[in-house]
């Protein structure tokens, strides 16, 4: 069986994305971060689903993007909350983390070429999103390349690394339908950016509004 590293945060993109994966054949090996996010549940949660959707392996790599701040998820900052369409695909909000799926990915690449697998997978979305600029198809294709050229796996072995994105261009109504053909319990998955300690959604920020719009618009019960 094919190895691939899947990205897993306790969301409902990057759930749908290791269902898929998991469809497609894959044995896949699951990696969270504990990287200062203002919660912790979604680890609590990234590592239920692994388990419900059958990964044979969950990491949690430590990392600390507090150091450096400059956004409401890793910083003393108010998450955005109750904001219009408009302004939630408008621009690059406060909710950015710099520079955070290229950090992720690299680790995934780390993992992946010492389990020889050349295969990876993250949730990212590039329509019904909040305007983060590393979830765009050009930064996956960029980052593509950098892992052909950049490890010993690629240069030295031959392997071709391969970022799937199953989501990319999909709505989120897109991704809750898919979700529920491949069996996520989406009532265990978290998108909320600034839940309470014991997981309930705040209801309010970008992430909880879109995914509310979403579940509305596939005509699906939320149980999250």
């Amino acid at each position: 069986m094919k190895r691939a590293v899947v990205l897993l945060s306790g969301g409902l993109d990057s759930a749908t994305v290791l269902a898929w994966m998991r469809r497609e054949g894959y044995a896949c090996h699951a990696l969270s971060f504990r990287y200062g996010q203002r919660h912790e549940i979604e680890l609590a949660r990234a590592a239920e689903l692994a388990h419900a959707l059958g990964a044979v392996e969950h990491k949690v790599a430590e990392i600390d993007l507090r150091a450096f701040g400059g956004s409401a998820l890793t910083a003393d900052i108010d998450v955005p909350k109750d904001r219009a369409d408009g302004e939630i695909s408008s621009g690059v909000p406060i909710t950015y983390v710099p520079a955070r799926n290229t950090i992720f990915l690299a680790f995934a690449l780390a993992y992946a070429e010492t389990i020889r697998s050349s295969d990876i997978a993250i949730g990212v979305n590039a329509i019904d999103y909040s305007g983060y600029p590393d979830c765009r198809p050009e930064f996956i294709a960029s980052f593509e390349r950098l892992a052909n050229l950049a490890t010993a796996a690629a240069t030295e072995d031959g392997a071709r690394f391969k970022i799937h994105t199953p989501l990319q261009m999909l709505s989120k109504a897109g991704i809750v339908r898919l979700a529920v053909e491949l069996g996520v319990p989406v009532g265990r998955t978290l998108s909320c950016y600034d839940p309470l300690p014991n997981g309930t959604p705040c209801g309010h920020c970008d992430a909880c509004i879109l995914r509310r719009k979403g579940f509305a618009e596939a005509g699906v019960v939320d149980g999250g």
